[in-house]
């Protein structure tokens, strides 16, 4: 996403420069192991010049592709993002200028895309959970959940005071099944 100060200037003369775009941000999937891919995202908002700096405020808006923490699916992740980037054609930057986050600018053209790739980078989330179920079971292999164990347990437990009973219960069966 490239801009020509020169036009910009121009057309910010009266008020804001506007710009809605889509733009390539495929490159993130090899710089950052997390994005297994990005779609073109959308790139909207303005330029405004004062004096010796441009002022863009943009918000970026798209959907990427990023394993689930827990079962490494695939998870879509929508996101929208608000940034603001300041460039300066000043021939030169103090000390505050860059802490402030403000770049010199030296050429005639601005590409905004490797700050728009940066943005995008910066919330990226750490982790993102898939909705669907992790899988419980697989071949030859099972989850085991000590809480579930224990109710089933439980569930299958007699009462002391009723096992003498149960027994009998048991033997009355075994009665009926041999006549």
């Amino acid at each position: 996403m490239k801009f020509s100060t020169m036009e910009i200037r121009n057309n910010a003369f009266d008020g804001p420069y506007l710009f809605d775009e889509l733009v390539d941000v495929s490159d993130l999937v090899k710089l950052n192991n997390d994005i297994r891919q990005i779609n073109p995202v959308r790139v909207k908002g303005m330029c405004t010049v004062e004096k010796e700096e441009f002022v863009f405020s943009f918000t970026i808006k798209g959907e990427m592709i990023l394993p689930c923490a827990r079962t490494l699916v695939n998870v879509s992740y929508p996101f929208e993002i608000n940034a603001t980037e300041i460039f300066s054609t000043a021939s030169t930057l103090d000390q505050e200028d860059e802490e402030d986050g403000i770049h010199l600018l030296t050429e005639e053209t601005l590409d905004l895309t490797p700050y728009i790739m940066e943005n995008i980078i910066l919330e990226t989330p750490y982790r993102v959970f898939s909705d669907e179920k992790a899988l419980e079971k697989g071949e030859g292999w099972s989850f085991y959940i000590e809480e579930d164990e224990l109710k089933t347990e439980q569930e299958n437990k007699i009462d002391p005071r009723f096992a003498k009973l149960q027994s009998l219960l048991d033997e009355n069966k075994g009665n009926k099944n041999n006549d």
